[in-house]
């Protein structure tokens, strides 16, 4: 569960979908049935057969939800844990006949909450490796000036 509410945090503030995020742009009505699950995460329930999303052959049933349009522009929101009320209404009230939703498989949820964990914890390791060598540099410094003071060479 923590790791589900660290991957929530982490991406809340993202604004655009990325390099390797399933991106789908449909028109109104969006021929898809969207439902909640205990975590308020939004996933696709049905595909209508005939509609807008099976068209793409994008959107697939178990699909879940992570960022959907902004009101107005070309910006999106992250929508994970959201709940099934503000999406549909973020939906609702987007300006243009297209909404943009970027979808993700529920394995791909469990990787990306394991990578983005690594990613911390490698990020980490290197901010302490960083100030290591910084302390042992700066060591280094304190006992070369302290030589300079002694005189030129230690001959004065």
């Amino acid at each position: 569960m923590a790791k589900d509410d660290e991957l929530i945090r982490r991406t809340r503030s993202q604004r655009a979908a990325g390099a390797g995020d399933r991106v789908v742009e449909l028109k109104r009505p969006l021929g898809v049935v969207l439902e909640e699950d205990e975590k308020g995460n939004v996933y696709v329930e049905t595909v209508a057969p005939l509609g807008n999303a099976a068209r793409t052959g994008i959107v697939k049933k178990g699909d879940v939800v992570v960022m959907c349009s902004a009101t107005f522009g070309d910006q999106l929101w992250s929508c994970r844990g959201c709940g099934l009320p503000r999406v549909l209404s973020a939906i609702k009230v987007r300006a243009g006949p297209t909404v943009t939703l970027v979808l993700e498989r529920p394995e791909e949820s469990t990787k990306r909450a394991t990578f983005s964990r690594k990613a911390e914890e490698a990020r980490e390791t290197a901010r302490m490796k960083a100030q290591a060598k910084k302390d042992m540099l700066l060591k280094e410094l304190e006992a070369d000036e302290k030589q300079l003071k002694k005189g030129f060479f230690g001959l004065w």
